[in-house]
């Protein structure tokens, strides 16, 4: 086994459903300053918008904003086929995606998914040389250790499908998603350590997700390498603030 990874500060922004073609837009071209901040903090920076605007946004952060990665949503597990309303892997990674997100808990909730499906999936981004940011989480707030003992199957189905590539593992307890309040940072930082254990020296990052915003990533630093945002973000100059927060010593 390898040398550990090292870790790198990271920030993410999921658009989920919200945006219109003309509000995403609008939302890129803001965020596009935000490249040269994120560079010089050492920050690496992505967006995930919806499908149909992937292709505007991949021109636009290409043309003047290149380190800010550009992620879909979800994608499917085989490459092309009679796979009606799905979305190729091939297809993001030619449009410019870089990664994609996988598991959430709302498409585990609305459609589903199981560890199963989303490890087929995570195997199928790696085929094609794109980063799987794969949601985790347990359901209900509890301990520490059985937090872990929930998240355990939803990290080895992926360490077993994928191989030495790298993974990005947004921590996002289901409980916790659309509150006032994160998770408090002893607790994430504890679930998260632990998380990392089984990791080993495997190629990972772990984010905090869950009504994460101002001062949630310094409270939690010591467990997590950076933020998975929700609609806190979608205000750019919100963005910009995390980005500094992340970045800073």
């Amino acid at each position: 086994m390898g040398p550990a990874f090292p870790r790198r500060r990271t920030v993410g922004v999921s658009l989920k459903m919200y945006f219109g073609l003309e509000k995403t837009a609008q939302y890129i071209r803001e965020c596009i300053p935000l490249g040269p901040h994120a560079l010089s903090h050492q920050v690496d920076v992505f967006i995930i918008p919806d499908f149909v605007s992937l292709t505007a946004a991949s021109t636009a952060l290409n043309l003047d904003a290149p380190n800010i990665r550009l992620g879909a949503q979800d994608c499917f597990w085989e490459d092309s086929g009679a796979y009606t309303g799905e979305v190729s892997p091939v297809v993001l990674k030619s449009i410019g995606c870089s990664l994609v997100e996988l598991g959430h808990a709302e498409r585990r909730r609305l459609f589903g998914e199981n560890d199963e499906l989303v490890a087929k999936k995570a195997q199928a981004c790696v085929r094609n040389g794109m980063t799987p940011l794969v949601c985790i989480g347990e359901k209900n707030h509890g301990s520490v250790a059985s937090a872990v003992d929930e998240c355990r199957p939803q990290i080895t189905s992926i360490l077993e499908a994928t191989t030495d590539e790298e993974i990005i593992f947004a921590y996002e307890p289901v409980w916790a998603i659309g509150q006032p309040k994160p998770a408090s940072a002893e607790y994430v930082v504890a679930v998260t350590k632990e998380l990392r254990r089984l990791c080993g020296a495997r190629q990972v990052r772990f984010l905090y997700g869950g009504s994460a915003g101002p001062g949630t990533f310094d409270a939690m630093r010591d467990g997590v390498d950076g933020l998975f945002l929700g609609r806190f973000a979608h205000d750019p100059q919100n963005f910009f603030e995390v980005i500094k927060e992340v970045g800073s010593e």
